[in-house]
């Protein structure tokens, strides 16, 4: 059995990949380095990996493959401070690249999983984010290339489930951190790294602001899920029930956040408050019934414990 992850060379990526080679799987990975490291690969089982943009011409090795069982499509730029920067590739991988990895699971009739994002709600008005909650968006903002690419990959999806009967899952990830993760403005990373260092920890806006941090062997463990999961009956994988929360119900401030990561990296820094980032979103926390009734999902690593392996990670 084989699993396409495109993507693979990140953060979740490559935590997926190690936790599918473990299962029995073999992978085959595609990645540009746009933000992923072939570092992260190195030493992993029944892992092939071939160099590609998800969202240009893809590889004939991946096109050929046989006996594929699902394509997990993870492949995008995802920190605030790429949104400016890279709005172009980030709208690349989340529109052609959805379009690329979802035919080519038709083209085998394998399982097309969606790695969407918290992302898709927005500034949300509804507290704590339901799947079947539309989301409040701001489609000219800095944040609009993320948060549009992931709405319009998810509607890419459903594409194809209504048209060609693909089966389809789209999971609405939460914030996630953990070991590999880059120091590349994102949260935990960012804090972490001025935390060993001694320097002033960077809090945006009040730092009341609020997150749900899930540990990445969590978020795995649910993406896993989704694979193995049997939807039942014709027509299960519309809109709200294909459609899933993967995240921490555990709501916290931005502030505790870094309080907790100073402690935990020996208390020596001090907390520096910067201006808020445009349309920040200033509460965020999904709700994950559905992830359990259908997945027995829940996530099981507290939040001090995820980030003390968090830093003894960076430590090294």
């Amino acid at each position: 059995m084989k699993v396409v992850i495109t993507g693979i060379a990140g953060f979740l990526g490559s935590h997926l990949a190690k936790a599918l080679a473990d299962a029995g799987y073999d992978v085959w990975g595609i990645d540009n380095f746009s933000t992923g490291k072939a570092s992260n690969l190195e030493g992993l089982p029944r892992t092939a990996f071939l160099q590609a943009d998800v969202s240009g011409l893809w590889p004939r090795e991946v096109k050929h493959l046989k006996n594929v069982t699902a394509v997990f499509h993870l492949a995008s730029p995802a920190s605030p401070e790429q949104f400016p920067t890279l709005p172009l590739s980030i709208l690349r991988a989340n529109g052609l690249g959805t379009f690329q990895a979802a035919a080519l699971a038709d083209a085998r009739r394998a399982h097309f999983i969606l790695a969407s994002s918290s992302e898709v709600y927005g500034q949300p008005q509804e507290h704590p984010q339901k799947e079947s909650y539309a989301g409040c968006v701001n489609p000219v903002s800095a944040r609009g290339c993320y948060d549009e690419g992931k709405r319009f990959a998810e509607a890419v999806a459903m594409g194809f489930f209504r048209q060609v009967s693909l089966k389809v899952s789209i999971v609405r990830i939460h914030n996630t951190y953990g070991p590999r993760m880059p120091d590349d403005g994102r949260l935990v990373p960012t804090l972490v790294r001025q935390a060993l260092r001694g320097e002033p920890l960077t809090v945006h806006g009040d730092g009341h602001q609020t997150r749900s941090l899930t540990y990445v062997d969590d978020m795995v463990a649910g993406l896993m899920a989704v694979l193995e999961y049997r939807w039942a009956g014709p027509g299960s994988h519309g809109a709200g029930v294909g459609v899933i929360n993967l995240g921490s119900p555990q709501e916290v401030t931005v502030l505790h956040v870094a309080q907790t990561i100073n402690r935990l990296a020996g208390g020596r820094s001090e907390l520096r408050f910067v201006p808020g980032r445009l349309d920040d979103p200033v509460r965020r926390c999904p709700d994950i019934s559905r992830a359990r009734q259908l997945l027995k999902w829940e996530p099981h690593v507290p939040l001090e414990d995820g980030l003390a392996r968090t830093i003894a990670w960076y430590k090294k």
